[in-house]
């Protein structure tokens, strides 16, 4: 009789999500498995999260003036940048998208559809004709790295994926910067992406908390209430929930341990380590998933200072920096008491959390997506954070109508999961909708996207939330709802 062990059931399960059968071949056996359509919190033994636009939501407009503020400062004095770049008025936000990815080879943003398709494109912020994208992509308008990009989200020294909230900004910034160089007739665009990278550096580096250097730091300090919304009393009470049904929670974030400890104790209150078993910071992210432990091994902290000796393994619960999965998969082995732990793992970046924490670590993953709500997801009795949260004299002065929320689809840019692809030969008619690659890469590698933790905090651990699957159509995994324009697509064109 063939056996079957249980990794070879957990990597079953989580590659196949219908509800069909599915035809096993193994060792020349033939099995049929059942696996379920659904996804249920009650299910999963284990509950992580991310903390930065996850357990923590940002008021974006503040937060993505100061992250632009804090780059442009860098690179006109520090580096001798125009003036100009510190100038910005609020309708310049809309070219601020998430998803775009810089081509360092030409200085071009582009926007890709599933198959590599450049959808979209600008260079600078100026956008480019559809005769100007097939003189320069061709008559496909294919993209020559998509398939390196799509393959491992890996950094690259030919382009910049833009995923998350905290290098956003900077996009907008680069492509001032590209601006400014075409005028001044300089065509090697490579050479100002250093200065980019050095503005980041600057900014974040684990020891700009401590030292109060940069910009962006000081000013989380001085008034976090600016930037960072508190957790309601319903995610809070979710929360407790989660650990009184016996489940153990996770926090894993790329933040270092000092600002870490900053946003927890302004979003969940001083008492906030109580919630958590395991604490991770500076966990280096998607790299946590991917490198073995001599590569990252986990390290202790004393006073925010990391330990210069890595732990040889993960023995007990408590709060640790760096790290890898595969370390803290034994540590949870050995708390839950079951040989293959079910774990879910919340977080808002496809690269560096959803996609990592599926492939590598094998855990179901709930995207948190804010451009849900920019797209209609936003139930009734879900108030808008930015315009609701905080009082009116403590808005921002580019707090305007004029000022587009980073989450919220552009006129330059479209959908963040949908587009038209327009080819020269359809010039005159609408063109084909596609799938946006973002689109696609939120279906692959998540179980369930959500516009906020705040969104499911009211129904009960044994919700059965509709999972992603690719024999479902391409609306299915959404919760509360999927964005209006898939809605459109999806009616207009069935998923084969």
């Amino acid at each position: 009789m063939l056996r079957v062990d249980d990794e070879f059931i957990v990597n079953v399960r989580y590659q196949c999500s219908a509800a069909v059968p599915v035809t096993i071949n193994v060792l020349g056996y033939i099995l049929i498995v059942i696996m379920s359509d659904v996804f249920s919190l009650s299910d999963c033994d284990v509950v992580g999260f991310d903390l930065d636009h996850t357990l923590c939501r940002y008021h974006l407009l503040e937060t993505s003036r100061l992250i632009y503020d804090s780059f442009a400062r860098y690179l006109v004095e520090h580096k001798g940048y125009d003036k100009e770049l510190l100038t910005l008025t609020p309708d310049r936000w809309d070219f601020c998208f998430k998803g775009l990815v810089m081509d360092f080879e030409d200085g071009h943003l582009i926007k890709l559809a599933e198959d590599g398709t450049v959808l979209r494109a600008a260079r600078g912020t100026k956008s480019l004709s559809t005769e100007e994208i097939v003189q320069h992509y061709g008559k496909k308008q294919e993209w020559q790295h998509f398939n390196s990009l799509k393959g491992s989200f890996t950094r690259s020294a030919k382009y910049y994926f833009y995923d998350n909230y905290f290098d956003l900004p900077g996009a907008l910034l680069s492509a001032r910067v590209v601006d400014q160089m075409l005028q001044s007739g300089n065509q090697r665009i490579l050479d100002f992406w250093k200065d980019m990278m050095s503005a980041i550096d600057h900014n974040y580096n684990t020891s700009a908390f401590k030292e109060n250097t940069g910009m962006y730091f000081p000013s989380v300090k001085k008034d976090p209430g600016k930037y960072l919304q508190p957790c309601s009393e319903a995610v809070k009470a979710w929360l407790r929930s989660l650990k009184n049904a016996g489940k153990v929670l996770l926090l894993i974030t790329s933040s270092h341990s000092d600002y870490c400890r900053l946003v927890c104790e302004h979003i969940l209150g001083k008492d906030f380590e109580e919630l958590f078993e395991v604490v991770i910071t500076n966990a280096l992210k998607p790299g946590f998933f991917s490198q073995i432990p001599e590569q990252r091994p986990f390290r202790t902290l004393v006073n925010d200072e990391e330990s210069t000796e890595g732990l040889p393994s993960l023995d007990k619960p408590g709060w640790y920096s760096q790290g890898n999965w595969a370390h803290l998969h034994e540590l949870l082995k050995t708390m839950t008491g079951q040989s293959e732990p079910q774990v879910v793992y919340f977080g808002d970046s496809v690269r560096s959390d959803v996609f990592p924490a599926s492939c590598y670590g094998n855990w179901e993953t709930v995207l948190i997506s804010e451009e849900l709500e920019g797209e209609g997801a936003q139930t009734s009795d879900m108030k808008s954070k930015d315009a609701d949260a905080e009082p009116l004299e403590k808005k921002g002065k580019y707090d305007s109508k004029n000022m587009k929320t980073p989450s919220a689809p552009s006129e330059q840019w479209g959908s963040y999961f949908v587009d038209v692809c327009k080819g020269l030969e359809e010039e005159e008619e609408e063109g084909s909708l596609k799938y946006t690659w973002c689109c696609h890469s939120i279906n692959t590698y998540s179980t369930i996207a959500i516009p906020s933790i705040e969104a499911i905090a009211d129904l009960p651990l044994d919700y059965k939330f509709p999972r992603f699957s690719p024999n479902k159509p391409r609306t299915t995994g959404y919760y509360p709802r999927p964005p209006e324009s898939l809605l459109r697509m999806s009616e207009n064109s069935p998923r084969e």
